[in-house]
């Protein structure tokens, strides 16, 4: 059990998994009197507003069910945004002082997205772990198995401020024909963040999501860089293959938008994120050097690609340093 207020390995670039970006949804709670279940998984960090009330009370920035009085304890069911295998969550109770639950525990099910809540098989992920007030509670998870919905049991009642969920997605290949053009660093197709230097601003992983950021916030960027060098951020895709098409969208990055990038790529077995970033900088370039704009959608195709043959890791290297928002590889899956 960790409730350290240090960011662990898993957190630092693994996809929020229930995150309403992906269309993470709490489907239904046992009771959410004082703040609706909704807030839980709000992407923005909790706030907490001294003077601001409701009419039923002190408005909390969480989920936060009434007083029990008739035994049982309160859950909240939460559908992901995108089905993976879970690696670590965050039961975060800030600003609960004297409301927090003093325990949690965690079950899991696979199913479709459209499964009804009471025909899915639970199994516990995480057995009851002590809680404690206004604080992040940081826990790793060791279960390998698929995941599509959560059930946060809280004992016996009380508030949690956020709920983040940090895994690695699982594609559906079905959804494609075999020999389709198919966005192989997308999270719902399995891609994901396997690293980088630099992350001072921003989620580093929503630069894998659909549609465009809505604001200077929603993307990858990097502190100002005072020494020799650039910035960089490894991301595996969700399938090998050779990459035909790329996109980089600076949107909303207008003073602080990276003068260049290129993009490096491998195919590689049998590392971990770690390993993997220690060798990427040998890579072979799948695209050189190549000047950005600010505030705008950057699309390459052959030949300003080069032919490496099929990858399933690339490395995004920015020059010297700035902000991404989006960035897409397409190419044809090999499963």
């Amino acid at each position: 059990m960790s409730q350290s207020t240090e960011l662990p390995e898993f957190a630092r670039h693994l996809v929020n998994l229930a995150s309403p970006r992906l269309g993470g949804q709490v489907l239904e709670a046992s009771d959410d009197f004082f703040a609706p279940k909704e807030r839980l998984l709000q992407d923005i960090e909790p706030v907490f507003i001294a003077d601001k009330f409701d009419d039923h009370g002190k408005w909390m920035d969480g989920w936060e069910s009434r007083r029990r009085r008739g035994g049982g304890h309160d859950h909240v069911v939460v559908r992901l945004g995108a089905r993976g295998t879970v690696r670590g969550v965050d039961m975060d109770t800030r600003y609960f002082t004297g409301n927090y639950p003093p325990q949690a525990s965690l079950e899991a099910a696979d199913g479709a997205a459209d499964t009804p809540v009471s025909e899915l098989k639970w199994r516990e992920i995480l057995g009851p772990m002590d809680l404690g007030p206004d604080r992040h509670h940081y826990q790793a998870i060791s279960d390998d198995g698929p995941v599509s919905h959560l059930r946060l049991n809280i004992f016996p009642d009380g508030g949690v401020a956020r709920l983040r969920v940090y895994g690695e997605p699982l594609a559906d290949w079905s959804r494609f024909d075999r020999d389709a053009l198919v966005e192989l660093s997308a999270i719902a197709n399995g891609g994901r963040i396997a690293g980088f230097n630099d992350a001072h601003y921003g989620d580093p992983w929503v630069i894998l999501i659909s549609g465009r950021g809505i604001n200077m916030g929603d993307g990858w960027e990097t502190r100002r860089r005072r020494e020799p060098g650039h910035d960089w951020i490894l991301v595996r895709l969700g399938a090998p293959g050779a990459i035909e098409q790329v996109e980089i969208d600076t949107a909303h990055f207008k003073g602080n938008y990276p003068d260049q990038c290129s993009i490096q790529g491998a195919l590689i077995d049998n590392l971990d994120d770690r390993a993997l970033a220690a060798q990427a900088q040998q890579w072979p370039e799948l695209m050189l050097p190549t000047q950005l704009e600010m505030d705008h959608q950057h699309f390459f195709e052959r030949p300003s690609l080069e032919d490496i043959g099929p990858v399933n890791c690339l490395r995004l290297n920015i020059f010297p340093d700035g902000g991404v928002s989006r960035f897409r590889a397409f190419g044809r899956p090999q499963r």
